[in-house]
């Protein structure tokens, strides 16, 4: 979204009943995010103590002494005092100053700037009270049990792609074991991501005929459908939508309840398809492959 459109978005949302809110330095409209914020707590629709705002350390703010500068950019650009999550945004670590590199020459391998430095600085912008809390994001089991030999504070999500295609059972039951939550993005299947980032003939989760037959039997949309199972499993979905109507009805989810059978039919559609399948850090001279990203 656009700076205007995040704005218009984020006041709607909170309207309609939404308190959390999930953001990113690069996705380049957290002025939008703030702006909109700013504006529902001045018309008193909400108080900043009833919301849960997200943000994320973006690729090339790994180093020790990038992380908090990286945080109050992001604080400053949503108007804020604190974050109430901070995520490393991927394993991954970018030249500083790269956002979207054209070479892999501009990729630095984990062993040069590991997670548990940036975890550590992490861990300082809770102790100086510019985060309540730290997670991470993209993290595979191996990635989690790295981080849990060295941390401090353990980390309270990890945010992973997630829907009934790619429901990261491991990964959960890992996440559970250790009182990590479990958030999922994309979890409604990204259809509206660049259309470079997507692949020839993929699934769509949105008219997959299972679910749209047990839509039916609720008498609600396949989107409602999918967020309740989410839900019921025991992860936070976070759909994307500008459109106030729809963010009604994603939000109305929560009071779709499914059969015990209707979540195992769901959880039978498993095809382990990645909609962001990391392909796009694989190019030459990058140290970073899908297999070495996700560790499968």
């Amino acid at each position: 979204m656009t700076d205007e459109e995040a704005t218009v978005a984020v006041q709607t949302a909170i309207e309609s009943g939404y308190r959390h809110i999930d953001c990113a330095w690069i996705y380049q409209n957290e002025n939008g995010v703030g702006q909109g914020i700013t504006n529902s707590i001045k018309n008193k629709t909400v108080k900043r103590d009833d919301l849960w705002i997200t943000s994320k350390l973006w690729n090339d703010r790994h180093r020790g002494e990038h992380v908090e500068d990286a945080l109050k950019e992001s604080l400053k650009s949503l108007n804020l005092s604190h974050l109430d999550l901070f995520l490393i945004h991927w394993p991954i670590v970018q030249t500083f100053g790269v956002a979207r590199p054209d070479s892999g020459t501009d990729y630095i391998a984990l062993d040069q700037v590991p997670i548990s430095e940036t975890w550590q600085a992490m861990e300082d912008c809770v102790a100086k009270g510019l985060c309540k809390n730290i997670g991470v994001s993209n993290f595979s089991v191996k990635k989690i049990d790295n981080l849990l030999t060295t941390a401090k504070i353990k980390p309270i999500v990890n945010q992973v792609e997630s829907h009934p295609f790619l429901p990261q059972a491991a990964l959960k039951t890992k996440c559970d074991a250790n009182e990590i939550l479990l958030t999922a993005y994309s979890p409604l299947g990204s259809g509206d991501r660049p259309e470079h980032l997507k692949q020839t003939a993929e699934p769509s989760l949105l008219q997959n005929e299972t679910i749209q037959s047990i839509a039916m039997s609720h008498e609600s949309s396949t989107a409602q459908v999918i967020l309740a199972w989410a839900m019921e499993r025991g992860t936070i979905p976070i759909p994307k939508s500008a459109n106030a109507e729809r963010q009604k009805q994603n939000l109305n989810s929560m009071n779709l309840q499914l059969t015990a059978d209707q979540v195992q039919t769901i959880n039978e559609l498993d095809t382990q398809h990645r909609y962001v399948d990391g392909k796009f850090w694989e190019v030459e001279k990058s140290p970073y492959t899908v297999a070495n990203i996700w560790d499968e």
